[in-house]
């Protein structure tokens, strides 16, 4: 599996230094922002596709959880078109792709995610959560702690490949009970995980994030709802979300879908597991209470001390 490499255009590489991340801002579609020449290219192969910007990537991937879905497409004479950028933030950018095979009507949209170069991703939050993730070598280990440039590659790798698994895991899990809804994760090749595009096929329209919605009163409780729901199935699998907030969790046909998931936490394996929790529950239960949810349908410390609860029972 060959990994990917982030290489900043001219233009990026003047305006790192000001670059603005919108993790937490509304605008979740940047419309006519499209891929430079100098950007991401993992395209390697002399006979570039007569249309799009590189052959699928679908052959030498680890694919989803079979069976694929039947939207997806995984002809291997299909081609990436480029289409902008869904979301930017600290370690990694999100892109709109296109996979279409050529002279058919076979094309779906994805959502490209890219973790960045270990030089260009920022690694502050790294510790915390990275308790509990272990690989069997000790040079690496010890890598990973002294954050050295190969420590700090391990520990990229380990950021997608940790949201692949669990977005897989997660997605088995809804299929079977319909208890909590993810992204179908299309495909991981080095530090790219492709993902199904949760919002209009059509128009290419990111489904809104909650922080922008103003759901009414039957609905904001419905949502309440289902994410408690997401909540019992990740602790019951032995997980906390580790970031939860409005901003990484989506609203499609007014279903709530998670989303960013590469900061997942073991409630068993590591020791901050109970704190990551009590902050995914707080963050989310102050939200839903500023938007008019009873107190008492979104007690914070009820509902962790119930998912702690059911994770002890795993």
């Amino acid at each position: 599996m060959r990994e990917h490499e982030y290489a900043p255009s001219a233009r990026e590489r003047r305006t790192r230094g000001n670059r603005r991340f919108d993790d937490d801002e509304p605008q979740f579609l940047k419309r006519g922002r499209q891929p430079s020449p100098g950007g991401f290219d993992t395209n390697t192969d002399t006979d570039e596709p007569d249309t799009g910007d590189r052959w699928s990537t679908w052959d030498d991937a680890v694919h989803g959880p079979e069976p694929h879905p039947a939207w997806l497409v995984t002809e291997l004479a299909a081609v990436d078109t480029e289409l902008g950028v869904l979301k930017t933030g600290k370690e990694a950018d999100v892109h709109l792709v296109r996979r279409a095979v050529p002279d058919t009507d076979r094309s779906c949209l994805l959502a490209a995610k890219r973790y960045r170069a270990p030089e260009h991703r920022l690694f502050h939050r790294d510790a915390g959560y990275l308790e509990g993730r272990r690989v069997r070598r000790s040079r690496e280990n010890r890598a990973m702690t002294a954050r050295t440039a190969f420590g700090r590659e391990m520990i990229a790798g380990q950021w997608a490949a940790a949201e692949f698994s669990a977005l897989t895991r997660l997605w088995q899990v809804g299929q079977e009970l319909g208890a909590i809804a993810v992204p179908y994760p299309v495909q991981l090749r080095g530090t790219e995980l492709m993902l199904e595009f949760v919002g209009d096929a059509e128009s290419g329209t990111a489904a809104p994030r909650l922080a922008q919605v103003r759901p009414e009163p039957v609905a904001l409780e419905r949502l309440w709802e289902q994410l408690v729901d997401a909540l019992v199935v990740l602790a019951r699998s032995g997980l906390a979300h580790g970031d939860l907030s409005p901003y990484n969790l989506l609203v499609h046909d007014g279903r709530l879908v998670i989303i960013d998931l590469p900061q997942v936490v073991d409630l068993v394996a590591n020791p901050q597991g109970p704190e990551f929790l009590a902050r995914d529950v707080r963050v989310v239960s102050t939200w839903f209470v500023a938007r008019g949810l009873s107190t008492d349908l979104a007690d914070p410390a009820a509902l962790t001390a119930r998912l702690l609860s059911e994770a002890s029972m795993r």
